[in-house]
């Protein structure tokens, strides 16, 4: 597992940078980043890039962003994703349509996933996916 898919959440806290955590994170995902090993989903790049009142700030962080190019999604990410949903929604665990793709990428890939969002805790419950930790 050499690529690491960095939710929404890791790259809002890594931005933030104030905090001890929020500075720990960005200490990470910079060594991920040097490391070529940081990836991204079109999704998570359309949460990241969401939420931007002033144009130039939007525009700074998708110029940021663009030196990663998106994973490739194909149709059986989609369907794996609702399989994913329904197995888990079946053993009592609730979750996004997001999370559930981004749980059915990093499968399909081989890929960890970092982030904080307890939620894919539980996923991994039930799904083949593995929580990247900070070293």
């Amino acid at each position: 597992m050499s690529g690491v898919i960095v939710d929404t959440c890791m790259w809002s806290l890594a931005f933030r940078s104030k905090t001890s955590r929020e500075k720990n994170v960005a200490n990470e995902l910079t060594k991920l980043i040097d490391e070529n090993r940081a990836k991204i989903i079109g999704p998570i790049r359309q949460e990241v890039l969401s939420g931007y009142s002033k144009y130039a700030d939007y525009e700074k962080l998708r110029n940021k962003l663009q030196y990663f190019p998106n994973e490739i999604i194909i149709d059986s990410d989609y369907e794996a994703a609702a399989e994913y949903s329904n197995l888990c929604r079946n053993k009592g665990v609730q979750g996004s349509h997001i999370d559930f793709l981004i749980c059915a990428i990093s499968t399909r890939l081989k890929m960890k996933i970092y982030t904080s969002d307890k939620d894919f805790v539980h996923y991994a419950d039930y799904l083949p996916i593995v929580i990247y930790g900070e070293s």
